[in-house]
């Protein structure tokens, strides 16, 4: 069988989409140290979304994830294929090398959501998927979420992972890259023992566009310029993609139609916007203690953010250039101010209804799957999506 150009032609390893990103911002890796010559401003955890950090076993002594309403009923649904997940992921971060396991317990411990490995279980078996490589996608999808959380904590000096020490800050740079690129080949060979090239498709395409939307988010940091639509290219691309394909290989595995599979993949892309969205919302109204960052961590690395582009649009000329300058400088000294700004425009409602919007048209998606418990639980999920606060 002829293999598809994206598999043939996508780099594995993480470190030459690190290495690049550095270059761009005038940084190096030098012995796993990053040398640049200006200190970085304090960050912490800039996405709110978990990684393998979400699947601690039951007999971990880390303590549970609140299981919001919003996602308790779907967890509930495949929990015993999840428990399956969770031991399959610790058999994959196995290694020689003792700071493999090390690194991916770090994680493990810090808690989270399981979201994406939950979508493809979900949308295998709302489809009528019956067999077992549904837990190993589930796995490697998990697997290709945390080599990325790795990557972006060193290529974002983060300092914070969750609320924990980020694994840079303690086994360094250059462990984390390399930690990363070793989850992403397992993550491709255990794609490879399932067989299928089309899931290997799916998620070679998705690693390639998750990959640039790092890069186009990069080029975008300082720019007060940005409008909503390129908003929305870089979260498509960077955050949304892992979701819609989690949900696609699901209706893939299950060899669903292709009005099937589209759903299921309009479905990931909606949740996985809509969640980023009010990502987005929270830096700007949420609680710090929940999400395990510190408010205005978006702002202080220059990312113009759907609340700072709607507050632009919406605000006085004066509040503009307050908006302005602090997107620009990173600045965070106004930072109250700017949270005054947002409130007071409107923009945190204006985003909001771009979040809504974005669980609707999930909502639409689910539909349009067969009707079952499974569809059912992926179209309560997005229904009250709103209701996330970490």
């Amino acid at each position: 069988m002829a293999i598809p150009d994206e598999i043939r032609h996508y780099p594995l390893g993480g470190l030459m989409v690190t290495q690049l990103i550095f270059l761009m911002r005038g940084h190096r890796l030098v012995s796993g140290s990053v040398v640049d010559t200006q200190p970085a401003a304090g960050r912490t955890d800039g996405s709110g979304v978990e990684g393998l950090s979400s699947v601690a076993p039951q007999h971990s002594n880390a303590p549970a994830a609140p299981r919001e309403k919003s996602i308790a009923p779907l967890m509930q649904l495949v929990d015993a294929d999840m428990q399956r997940v969770n031991q399959m992921i610790l058999d994959m971060a196995a290694a020689n090398a003792e700071m493999i396991p090390e690194i991916a317990r770090h994680l493990i411990d810090s808690g989270g959501k399981r979201l994406r490995p939950m979508l493809t279980l979900a949308a295998a078996l709302a489809c009528g998927y019956r067999g077992d490589d549904h837990v190993k996608l589930a796995a490697t999808v998990e697997f290709m979420h945390t080599a990325t959380l790795l990557h972006d904590d060193v290529v974002d000096e983060s300092e914070l992972r969750r609320g924990k020490p980020s694994a840079r800050m303690v086994w360094g740079n250059q462990a984390s890259v390399l930690v990363g690129d070793y989850l992403l080949g397992q993550a491709f060979r255990t794609m490879v023992e399932v067989g299928s090239l089309d899931a290997l498709a799916v998620l070679s395409r998705a690693a390639a566009v998750i990959a640039e939307g790092e890069v186009l988010q990069l080029m975008n940091m300082h720019d007060a310029s940005l409008d909503q639509a390129a908003y929305l290219r870089v979260i498509r691309s960077k955050t949304a993609k892992l979701f819609e394909a989690s949900a696609r290989l699901g209706a893939v595995l299950a060899h669903a139609d292709a009005r099937m599979e589209q759903a299921c993949a309009d479905y990931g892309q909606a949740l996985g916007t809509a969640f980023q969205v009010i990502d987005d919302v929270l830096d700007y109204d949420g609680d710090a203690g929940e999400m395990g960052k510190n408010l205005g961590d978006d702002l202080r690395e220059g990312k113009a953010t759907l609340p700072l582009i709607a507050a632009m649009e919406r605000g006085t000329a004066e509040q503009r250039e307050v908006v302005r300058h602090a997107i620009e400088t990173g600045g965070v000294a106004e930072l109250d101010r700017i949270v005054a700004i947002v409130k007071e425009t409107g923009a945190l409602a204006v985003t909001r209804d771009a979040a809504a919007a974005e669980a609707r048209r999930a909502v639409d998606a689910a539909r349009l799957l067969p009707p079952n418990a499974y569809s059912q639980g992926l179209l309560q999920l997005a229904a009250q999506l709103l209701q996330r606060r970490n």
